[in-house]
């Protein structure tokens, strides 16, 4: 426990740069069988998604499943993040299967157009990829070493929706995505179909940082609150952020406009240190990357990886869900849980496209 302390903190420490060098904590992992198992220490590949580390959402929920992984299993860990075009993705992907990381977890949907042919290249490493599945749009496989961490986001953000319209006062909430691609669009589709569920006339305003193949929405808060401010201006009182390192912006245009704003992907209302953001994030959207990476990097140590698939965390399964830190949606608990129930039952379908 001391060990992954010190290794916490050393992280922390590092906040917002790729590490160079192989982070470990533990003993060897277990040794595993012929799906890719580790049969000496189990070296870990991360490579993240635009920012890196210290997004405070997506990439850092990924980096505490790694940590985790490190921790239950021992071995090492790497975390490499992509230049800020981007155009170094595959390199770095096939840096750490030639430096014989294994598994090697590609996080974001980023990765969809390099980690067929890193994987090919590649044949003995096992590939993961989070927000990205296994089928390509012409419906062939990116290969049987291959496997997609996929989340039922639309289910997570329609509580989102139903929540804020459940405390909107004004009858108008908003989305800010941070680029426009289908996978954000999905949250989207979710949180419209909640809040109309909640209310049928509510007015749902929509903007996007940048359009897709920009990725520069993602880290981009003074865009981001920008456009937030105009909304709250506007008579917006709750705005679900889905920008990555750009929520930030929307979370400070709420807190001058004495406004709400749901998070995403981590508990927000934990990873903010400002007490005046805080204390506008009413909830937000979980997506467990943490958990998705910690259980697949437990198959491969375990040699239960099948690959070629895609595995898919839902509401029943607690992939996605809403946090409740700071006690904002306390009154409204009964109802987020009867909405939960039903889409989990098949009495209410969800839709992914808005």
């Amino acid at each position: 426990m001391k060990a992954a302390a010190l290794l916490l903190a050393g992280s922390m420490a590092m906040a917002g740069c790729a590490s160079d060098e192989p982070t470990s904590s533990g003993d060897s992992g277990a040794s595993g069988s012929e799906s890719g198992a580790a049969t000496e220490d189990l070296k870990i590949g991360l490579a993240y998604d635009a920012i890196g580390r210290g997004d405070r959402s997506f990439n850092d929920s990924a980096l505490a499943g790694a940590e985790a992984a490190v921790e239950d299993f021992g071995g090492e860990y790497r975390e490499v993040t992509p230049n800020e075009d981007g155009s170094d993705r595959a390199e770095l992907l096939a840096q750490l299967a030639e430096q014989g990381y294994n598994p090697v977890i590609a996080v974001g949907f980023a990765y969809d157009t390099v980690i067929t042919d890193v994987a090919a290249e590649f044949p003995e490493t096992t590939f993961a990829q989070v927000d990205g599945s296994n089928t390509l749009p012409d419906g062939t496989s990116k290969g049987d070493n291959v496997t997609g961490l996929l989340f039922s986001a639309e289910q997570g953000s329609f509580l989102a929706g139903a929540a804020a319209a459940l405390k909107s006062e004004s009858g108008q909430i908003g989305f800010i995505g941070g680029v426009d691609v289908p996978l954000i669009q999905t949250f989207q589709a979710g949180y419209q179909a909640g809040a109309q569920a909640v209310n049928p006339n509510i007015v749902v305003n929509v903007e996007y940082i940048s359009p897709a193949g920009d990725f520069s929405g993602f880290n981009d808060p003074a865009r981001a609150q920008i456009l937030a401010q105009g909304m709250y201006s506007a008579g917006t009182d709750i705005v679900f952020q889905v920008a990555g390192g750009s929520g930030t912006g929307v979370f400070q245009a709420a807190a001058g406009a004495g406004g709400r704003a749901i998070g995403v992907d981590s508990d927000q209302y934990n990873t903010v240190d400002d007490p005046a953001l805080q204390a506008v994030i009413m909830t937000s959207m979980l997506k467990r990357v943490d958990n998705a990476v910690l259980a697949f990097v437990g198959e491969f140590n375990d040699g239960n990886v099948e690959g070629g698939t895609d595995i898919v965390y839902d509401l029943e399964s607690e992939g996605v869900g809403l946090a409740t830190s700071g006690g904002f949606i306390d009154d409204i608990q009964s109802d987020i849980d009867g909405f939960r129930q039903q889409i989990i039952d098949g009495e209410v379908e969800v839709p992914t496209t808005p």
